[in-house]
């Protein structure tokens, strides 16, 4: 079978959650006896291209890849819905001849290539691996920091995100600056969008960009009821976010899986000091000034802390959380390469996750569980399903230091309990697992 898979992006250059799901999906495919091709973007803004559509080979998989500085998008409708782009995606498709689509992320890509794959006749699937297909700032996070059920009917709550993001923008009015005030926040996507009906407002810019933001899941959901034969998402959290929000199409729930060494850790010394570890984004979103905050508070001495991710993400953001981590033992060990993997969750004795909004099913959390490390993470549905109490790990209170801070006091305070809980520790599904349940999708 001929399959195309499509990402908003991938490696080299990105290789995050999504990109490496997909990468795994691919080789598993073709270890299957399957051929596989990579639909990729450059994000605008990156670095061009010479030519508009450009192909390369990363692990033996083919890569078609758009570079979107060619067609940049200049309004928020753009990056969900680019009718500019049927034309190459079209000829990809014909290019390509696959007998299914099956699309991973549609940022990039966006909902025109549903269209395309529509009207090629082309039998299309997903894996829902986050909130794009409803959700504007594809967090599920209100204006307020508080976890969203979704677009509300008017759509105020989205227009309020877009306001208070916008509010961080220096160039931005004083009236747009002072909705960094949830609160206020709130108030002006409401005057918006009632504004929207008074001649005035109609046909502006303010007007546009209201109607792009109102119209979103509109245009998404309708093209996804109508396009998808089926789907999948990592977690039941997921699923039942999308069923809460519009989607019909059939769909179940693939947990992802992971290829790693599963042995066990490494045995450690009588006056061993447990390490406490980090993976991700330097992000803000990502919950590390919680962590660090909530880490500063316990006896010296009594654990290290080592954080692995790109220090030149996010610099206001990173310039944060090196003063919080100031004289603390915090060590900064920048990224590392997919082959020591499991060399660095050996030599954590705790991985901590202690993200703000709704995670879904992390890599860097089946690769621990794999690792035999436990884990620490914020109490949202979309990791919490994957942890058992006591056996595997434990949740805090999201965005609560004092919460974290209690629950890492707990376990570095009794002596042989995290190396006792590794022992409980596992993740046993592999990537061929996963895909031989993904393949079954389709139906073939």
């Amino acid at each position: 079978m001929n399959i195309l898979l499509a990402v908003h992006c991938f490696f080299p250059d990105h290789f995050y959650g999504t990109e490496a799901y997909t990468l795994e999906l691919a080789k598993s495919y073709k270890a299957m006896g399957h051929h596989v091709t990579v639909l990729s973007a450059v994000f605008q803004g990156e670095q061009s291209s010479e030519t508009e559509i450009f192909h390369y080979t990363y692990d033996g998989i083919p890569i078609v890849c758009i570079d979107r500085n060619k067609r940049p998008h200049s309004r928020i409708k753009e990056t969900y819905f680019q009718p500019e782009l049927h034309e190459n995606l079209e000829a990809i498709l014909r290019e390509t001849a696959p007998d299914l689509v099956h699309i991973n992320h549609l940022l990039n890509h966006t909902a025109t290539l549903l269209d395309v794959a529509n009207k090629l006749g082309i039998p299309t699937y997903a894996t829902f691996t986050d909130f794009f297909g409803f959700c504007l700032n594809n967090k599920l996070e209100a204006a307020d920091g508080g976890l969203c059920a979704g677009p509300s009917p008017t759509r105020n709550n989205c227009v309020a995100c877009h306001v208070k993001a916008f509010s961080a923008d220096p160039n931005a009015p004083r009236w747009a600056q002072r909705s960094s005030d949830p609160a206020v926040a709130m108030k002006v996507g409401s005057s918006l969008v009632h504004a929207r009906q008074f001649a005035p407002m109609m046909g502006g810019p303010w007007d546009s960009l209201t109607g792009d933001i109102c119209d979103r899941p509109d245009i998404l959901v309708s093209r996804y009821n109508r396009t998808y034969r089926a789907a999948i998402a990592p977690t039941r959290f997921l699923l039942g976010a999308y069923a809460q929000n519009g989607i019909t199409v059939p769909m179940r729930s693939v947990p992802f899986g992971i290829d790693i060494d599963r042995r066990k850790k490494s045995a450690r010394t009588i006056r061993h000091v447990p390490v406490i570890g980090y993976i991700g984004q330097m992000a803000p979103h990502k919950g590390l000034d919680i962590l660090i905050e909530a880490f500063g508070r316990l006896p010296r001495g009594s654990a290290v802390l080592h954080v692995w991710g790109p220090m030149e993400q996010h610099s206001s953001f990173v310039r944060k959380v090196t003063a919080l981590a100031a004289g603390l033992d915090v060590v900064f060990r920048g990224t590392f390469e997919k082959a020591s993997t499991a060399r660095v969750f050996d030599s954590m004795d705790l991985l901590v996750i202690p993200s703000r909004w709704y995670e879904n099913s992390p890599l860097v959390l089946l690769n621990a569980l794999a690792t035999h490390t436990p884990v620490l993470v914020a109490d949202v549905l979309g990791m919490t399903e994957f942890v058992e109490q006591e056996v595997n790990g434990f949740a805090f209170e999201r965005g609560s230091s004092d919460s974290l801070y209690e629950r890492l006091k707990q376990v570095v305070a009794r002596e042989g309990a995290l190396e006792a809980l590794s022992q409980t520790t596992h993740y046993p599904r592999t990537t061929e697992m996963m895909a031989h349940d993904t393949f079954a999708m389709y139906g073939a």
